[in-house]
Parts: C-alpha cells; structure tokens; sequence
C-alpha cells in the first residue's frame, strides 16, 4: 500500500512580534538576531489562546482548502506538540471532539521532530490496517513557555499549527523512507521542566524552556547531514533526485549547511523561518503549505524533510508527492 498526505492545512496567529519590538525589551537588535538566526518576526498566540485553538484553525484550514469530505474515515488523531493544553485531556482528544470524529486520539511528545515522528507513526497505523485514515497536527504555542527576559530563548520560537490527512495514495506515490532517531545524552542541552524538578543526571530544569544554543547548533548541523542522507538512501534515491527540501524552521544558518550539503540550489529549499521563527512541530507543514501554495512542489516530485530538536531528537523522510487536481 502507498501512504502519503491527501490533505493539509496551517495557520498562525494574527499577533506578530518583530525584532524591533524586542528591542524594546531586551539587550537585543534586529541586527543581532538575523545574523545569528535569519529570524526577523514571528507569531504569538493572543491571550486565552491556546495550543487546541490553533490546531481547531489548522484543521479548519484544510477542510476549507480540500472540503468537508476531507476528514472521511478519519479513525486516529495525533497531536504532536510540546506545549499540550494539558497532560490529560489529550490535545488529540480535543481535536477529536472538536470535529465530531469517531477516532481514538493521542498526543505525542518528540521535540521539535514530533510532526516528522508524527506522519511516521501515521504511515504504520495505515500501512498495518490498524487505521485508515490518520489526521496529523504538529500545534505550538511556546510563547506560553517562553522567559522574555532571556534573549537566547525568547526571540527564537513562534506559535503556529499544521495538520495534514494521512492515508493511501496511487500506486508509485507517497512516503518512500523514514529516519527517525534520539541521542537522550542531550537531553540537557534544551530542556523544559513538567513534574521533576531536574533530569536523571541532577541537571536542574526550570519553568521556562533552556537551550545551550551552542550544543544545539552543532548537533543540528550533523544530524540534518547525517539523516538527510539516510533518508535518500533508505528510499531507493541519490541527492540529485531530490526535488525539494521542506527543512525545519530553527535556524537560517542551520538550512543553509544542509542545502549546500545536499547540492540543491536555493530556489529548491522553503525558507520561512524570517517569518515565523521556530515553530517547532508546525514548522514543516507550515513551510510545505507555503511551497504548495506557491507552486513550488508538483505530483511527482521527490519531497524530502528533515527536523531536530529537543531529546535530542531527529527525523528525516522522503515522499513523492502525490495530491488530486
């Protein structure tokens, strides 16, 4: 069976935080932030609004772009995020309600890679007949976690949200590979506390979300080589069969390596993390979303996307895209 994404939707907050804004609030300059980042503004989250909302829109969204008929036979919903509503209900859950599906739901909790995790685990639940059908939402608002009085962390992450259908497509189309991966000795390295006060190994955690971006930028250079490469290889292709690279939004920089490590010219890369920031699991279908829209992705074409994040974890995969006229 060929497995691919029949339908997508996205959406981000109206609020928009630009570099000059916080320069307003921090030691910071515009100047400051692009050149290590490339981020020029993101999207926040309005008060009382809420990861469940923006997936709600996400999901909107793709029935408004595909019709009332998308969500049909619809039997799974995962909600992959960091920043649940609630550890119980589920996020899923709520979505499930939400949209009247007769679905069993669940939140997953992979770092930035959830939504890569996320399409992976959907392609098994279909390809097993365990599902039909599986609606996969990456949904963020890390705005909620965010101390703005650290410029390491505050002016890096945006809220946003992308859900996408998961089920068969035409024969010769579809996911072709999946490389998924976790290296938990890095787990210092970008952290968040929820029930423990500090991890296995005594390193304290705290209430708003840590990075040491120096680690972080080193592992997600060699992992986005390393699993990009993996990916290829596992789906049967060579670099130069690639069409288009859907990377994660974390870091112009970190984009930039892995586009010149694959050899793809800059028009065959996505690039919204100037606009966005890093929106974590929304990140990819947010950016596909935009390169579908912007006719840079035909039927046919040899997708690949690639994510890092907190874990340390990581995700690659390759998919010939496939959606009817």
């Amino acid at each position: 069976m060929n497995i691919g994404i029949l339908a997508l939707g996205t959406y981000a907050p109206a609020r928009v935080m630009t570099n000059h804004d916080f320069e307003k609030i921090l030691d910071t300059s515009d100047e400051w932030i692009v050149s290590r980042t490339g981020i020029r503004e993101r999207r926040l989250a309005a008060e009382g609004e809420f990861t469940s909302h923006l997936a709600f829109k996400a999901v909107e969204d793709l029935i408004r772009r595909h019709g009332q008929g998308a969500l049909d036979d619809v039997d799974l919903v995962i909600v992959a995020t960091n920043t649940p509503d609630a550890l119980f209900p589920a996020t899923a859950a709520l979505v499930q309600n939400r949209f009247g599906l007769k679905a069993g739901a669940y939140d997953l909790l992979a770092g930035c890679p959830g939504w890569g995790y996320a399409i992976a685990q959907a392609h098994a639940m279909v390809h097993s007949g365990l599902a039909r059908k599986v609606l996969t939402i990456g949904s963020e608002t890390l705005s909620k976690i965010l101390d703005y009085t650290d410029r390491s962390t505050a002016v890096l992450f945006g809220d946003g949200a992308g859900a996408a259908v998961i089920g068969p497509v035409p024969e010769g189309y579809g996911f072709k590979s999946f490389v998924l991966g976790a290296d938990g000795s890095g787990g210092k390295e970008l952290m968040l506390r929820c029930i423990a006060d500090r991890l296995p190994d005594g390193s304290p955690m705290s209430q708003h979300a840590y990075m040491n971006g120096r680690e972080v930028f080193k592992f997600a250079v060699r992992v986005m080589n390393t699993a990009t490469l993996e990916a290829i290889e596992k789906a049967g292709l060579k670099p130069e069969d690639i069409k288009y690279l859907i990377p994660h939004q974390a870091n112009a920089r970190i984009i930039e390596a892995a586009r010149e490590r694959l050899q793809l010219p800059p028009e065959q890369v996505w690039v919204n993390v100037d606009r966005y920031g890093n929106t974590s699991t929304a990140s990819m279908p947010i950016a596909l979303q935009e390169a579908l829209d912007a006719g840079k992705i035909h039927n046919g074409d040899h997708i690949l996307f690639v994510t890092f994040g907190a874990g340390l974890t990581w995700a690659a995969s390759v998919m010939t895209w496939w959606q009817p006229d």
